[in-house]
């Protein structure tokens, strides 16, 4: 099934001309979001988006530029839209989503105790297929970002893989283009400095070129356009621009929408 993307932020977590790497899927009237940081109440609004539209929020880690937002849209669904979110989290990130990120602004005695009083929530598990919104599916891949905490990526409609937060894996990112005959694959990418974390821009640029070919890249500093230049064969995924995904997970792109850029 075809959809679109849009990203409302494409940038790094202490990014502020990109704001946080958090994108919109859309499936005719049907919309979905990846990640809610803190950046993603001004994101929607530049983009003139609401979280009341949304059919439901993906959260892939428990980093603040994936879910800073999410207080927000839980008070604005519930008080305003009069209605809760649908919110797929990975099983293993319910209980700490809650207990050490969203608990002290949301608890209340009257009006709920615990997530799923915002949220309906939705578990997500390793290695199934589940779906997001009508025509479109995701199966969530543990990978490796910071020691110690869980952390996903996507591999959307069985051809389109969405890395979130993850350091750098030539073996996972050339399989997705090799084996599972990925169209194109959105990755985390650092810039400058030593891998720590993500990705670096060195590391793939040590991918074959076939696979870089594929690889558009996401997460970035504000100075990305000092490596526009520099990507190799890989291109940079923009802030405000609506991407058509078509079913052989290829991508291109149909429009520039309003951005915080």
């Amino acid at each position: 099934m075809e959809f679109r993307l849009q990203m409302i932020g494409t940038g790094s977590a202490f990014a502020k001309k990109y704001y946080n790497n958090n994108a919109l899927l859309m499936n005719q009237d049907r919309s979905l979001l990846i990640d809610c940081g803190i950046t993603a109440p001004m994101a929607m609004h530049q983009a003139g988006r609401t979280f009341q539209e949304l059919d439901g929020i993906l959260i892939t880690h428990l980093h603040a530029d994936h879910i800073g937002g999410l207080e927000e849209a839980a008070f604005v669904t519930k008080f305003s839209g009069g209605r809760k979110l649908r919110l797929f989290v990975p099983e293993s990130l319910i209980a700490p989503l809650w207990e050490h990120s969203l608990k002290a602004g949301l608890e209340d005695s009257q009006y709920g105790p615990d997530l799923s009083s915002y949220f309906d929530v939705v578990p997500l598990a390793e290695g199934e297929q589940q779906e997001l919104l009508p025509g479109i599916s995701v199966e969530i891949m543990q990978t490796d970002h910071i020691p110690n905490k869980d952390s996903f990526s996507l591999l959307l409609n069985r051809n389109f893989y969405y890395s979130a937060d993850t350091v750098f894996h030539r073996e996972l990112i050339t399989s997705m283009i090799e084996d599972k005959r990925c169209g194109a694959v959105l990755h985390d990418c650092q810039l400058e400095g030593k891998p720590t974390v993500h990705a670096t821009l060195d590391e793939l640029l040590t991918l074959p070129a076939h696979v870089q070919d594929k690889i558009m890249l996401m997460h970035y500093g504000d100075n990305m356009e000092d490596y526009a230049n520099r990507s190799g064969n890989m291109s940079f995924v923009r802030q405000g621009v609506m991407y058509h995904i078509e079913q052989t997970g290829r991508i291109h792109a149909l429009s520039v929408e309003n951005s915080g850029s």
